[in-house]
């Protein structure tokens, strides 16, 4: 029907701001100007969230099973119907919750898996809730994965504006980022950055490479990391084209990238590097899933609880999240376009 890419949007947890927040994302301009959206929830839940927002987006009902790439209109709806707005108990995570959130992020990922559609984005979701429906919930990594099928690397990456933050290691416990860092590891995070990045549209990012320790080492004198793991393996990424320095201290790694010197910056566990993002723009912050073979894309920011149902949740971040994932997908699809004519 139309060139511009198709988006699916999964309806994140219903007890926080992600039924006005998708709703709001629906009513923008620049949003349906830029791809076109495939929400995917209950409508009673997005109605609801649509009169808590105070607007009145136009979306086509499809359904379940449809193409929805030869579906008419700018925005479209795929009703699960799986949740009546009685059962949710606003600000509070809850099983009902879960259920409905990973099973519109499910058929999201399904759509896209299978060529559907060509990105995916989601309202902010709630791990415990998630947890109550999944207790093997890790994170949207692993889950992403295992719906897909992928069997190389993932990472997710934060992104604010044109500075990207990456992580070697994620969700686990502080105690344990020493023992799980190596070399191999700090090396395929690096190659992921950079093949990520480029996919974004940066001909040749420069990554600065965070170091574990305070001082970066200090030489040696507050432990080995950065002398032993952290230096070889960007001294390998380095032999590859990558333009990756560091180690550098973690605690002033991010004024030198604000400032423009560096593109991203490849942290070795998740506050090291989400503290600062958060900090720079909460509410303009994008959590992109890398390695994954289409874009998936969520405001970086949480359910936000103690705002929910008063209409005043910013979509900053989330319009972000939406406007990177049509970009990247335009891009992608640029780009296999040119593959098959030269092929």
């Amino acid at each position: 029907m139309t060139s511009k890419p198709l988006i699916a949007l999964a309806m994140g947890d219903p007890a926080g701001i992600s039924p006005e927040l998708t709703a709001k994302l629906v009513a923008l301009d620049d949003i349906r100007s830029r791809g076109r959206l495939v929400v995917i929830g209950d409508r009673r839940i997005f109605d609801q969230g649509a009169r808590i927002a105070g607007v009145k987006p136009e979306l086509n009902t499809v359904e379940q099973g449809a193409d929805v790439r030869a579906a008419a209109g700018d925005a479209l709806f795929i009703d699960l119907g799986h949740l009546d707005p009685a059962e949710v108990e606003q600000g509070t995570a809850s099983l009902a919750g879960g259920r409905f959130a990973l099973a519109n992020y499910r058929h999201a990922l399904e759509l896209a898996r299978d060529g559907h559609v060509d990105a995916v984005c989601f309202t902010p979701f709630n791990k415990q809730a998630m947890r109550f429906a999944r207790a093997d919930y890790d994170d949207e990594i692993a889950f992403s994965a295992e719906v897909v099928g992928l069997k190389t690397a993932a990472s997710e990456f934060n992104v604010l504006g044109e500075l990207w933050n990456a992580r070697v290691t994620s969700h686990i416990p502080l105690k344990d980022v020493a023992p799980k860092l190596s070399s191999e590891r700090i090396h395929r995070a690096l190659q992921l950055t950079d093949s990520c990045m480029r996919n974004a549209g940066f001909e040749r990012p420069r990554i600065a490479v965070a170091g574990l320790n305070p001082h970066a080492g200090d030489g040696g004198n507050f432990g080995r990391e950065e002398i032993d793991v952290i230096a070889p393996a960007v001294a390998a990424g380095q032999r590859e084209g990558i333009a990756a320095e560091g180690p550098f201290p973690a605690d002033t790694v991010f004024l030198r990238a604000k400032g423009g010197v560096f593109d991203a910056v490849l942290t070795m566990y998740h506050d090291q590097g989400q503290i600062a993002m958060k900090l720079m723009g909460f509410d303009r912050g994008v959590t992109m899933l890398g390695g994954f073979p289409f874009p998936i894309c969520t405001p970086a920011h949480g359910t936000a609880y103690d705002i929910a149902g008063q209409g005043i949740a910013s979509t900053g971040a989330s319009r972000a999240a939406v406007l990177l994932a049509a970009e990247m997908a335009a891009r992608r699809a640029i780009l296999r376009s040119g593959s098959s004519r030269s092929s």
